[in-house]
This record gives C-alpha cells, structure tokens and sequence, in this order.
C-alpha cells in the first residue's frame, strides 16, 4: 500500500498527517486555516488521495507557519509514500478552468526540488487568509517532495478562484503522476535508474 504517516513537531506547529495515494478522495482535515481546510479537501478529492491532517499551530501569530508546515508535511508524505517510485507515471499536467480563472499545473516527480510559480493573485487576503502565504505553501511541499511544480495563471481575476483553481488542477496533476503505469510497474522511469 502506497501509504505514508508523518508526525511533526516543532516550536510552531505540531502536525499529524496520513496520505494514502491510492484512495477514494476522503479527507478529515482540520488545519486551524479554515481556507486551507478548504484547499486541501479539493486536492484530496480531486487528487484522489485520501487524507487525514490535524495541526495544532501558533495561528495567534498568524498562519504561516501552519501553512508552510503542512506543505512539508504533506511534500514529506508523498516522497515517502513513493519509496523508490518504481513503476510511477513521473509527468502530470492538468488545465482546470475555474470560471473566469484558467490555471495549469505540471509536475516532474524528478528528485530535484523546484517551484516555478506564476499566479497573480489580485488581492491580499481570502476572508482570513493571507494569499502569499499560497507560494509558502507549494515552496514548502515541493522541497519536501523532491519533484518539479510549475503553476501558472492563464486567466482570472477573482482569488479565490485562481486559488482554488491551482489547488484542484494540482490535485489532478499529482495524481497522473504518481499513478503506476503497469506495463512499467518494475521499472524507475529514468535512464539514471533511480529518481
């Protein structure tokens, strides 16, 4: 079972996370972020990832070293869920409109970390929610997960659209590639034989 636990505990934030790769999209998530609850329920649903979070942050300070914490907690899961990555797809990309707004994501499950992230996001906050704290999100998940993220904005103007638009196209991204390809179930997808 392509499954992982992660337990992490610092001075900020201590967070409990279970990531099962090959669910069914049900998710029981309780950040302290209501807007990244949000977030994470629509990339577990339309990632079909189940996925458990619970993380007691200092949110009286403000929310973002629970952001940042989850993304590496969750970018922790997904690599160790992978194990070796043998048999995985690698490449996923997904257009996902989200009425006016129209959002791409693509990911390389290469072993090297990188975020290329392009949203313009009009305003500073979503309810609550500071919208920076979306980049600190995905940098923290990406250096975490060892894999290549571009996010690109091609349309939109209301943030809680594009927003939600990269987390959902994210989703179905990262499902396409950590899917097993069973013709090449045994093999790690690299000419280097290892990722």
């Amino acid at each position: 079972m392509r499954s992982a636990e992660i337990n992490r505990k610092t001075n900020e934030t201590d967070i409990r996370l279970r990531l099962d790769l090959d669910g069914t999209g049900k998710s029981e998530i309780n950040s302290g972020v209501g807007f990244l609850d949000h977030m994470l329920t629509l990339f577990a649903r339309h990632g079909r990832f189940d996925l458990t979070l619970h993380c007691d942050g200092d949110t009286y300070v403000d929310d973002h070293h629970s952001v940042e914490d989850i993304g590496i907690a969750l970018g922790q899961a997904f690599e160790k869920a992978l194990g070796e990555k043998r048999g995985i797809i690698r490449y996923g990309s997904f257009i996902l409109p989200m009425d006016e707004s129209l959002i791409l994501t693509a990911v390389d499950i290469s072993g090297r970390a990188h975020l290329n992230y392009d949203l313009q996001i009009p305003t500073q906050k979503v309810g609550t929610f500071d919208t920076e704290l979306t980049e600190e999100f995905f940098l923290g998940f990406v250096r975490n997960a060892n894999l290549t993220l571009h996010i690109k904005q091609l349309e939109g103007k209301n943030s809680h659209h594009i927003i939600e638009g990269a987390f959902k196209s994210f989703g179905r991204s990262m499902k396409q590639a950590v899917a097993v390809d069973t013709a090449f179930k045994d093999e790690i997808p690299s000419t280097k034989g290892v990722l």
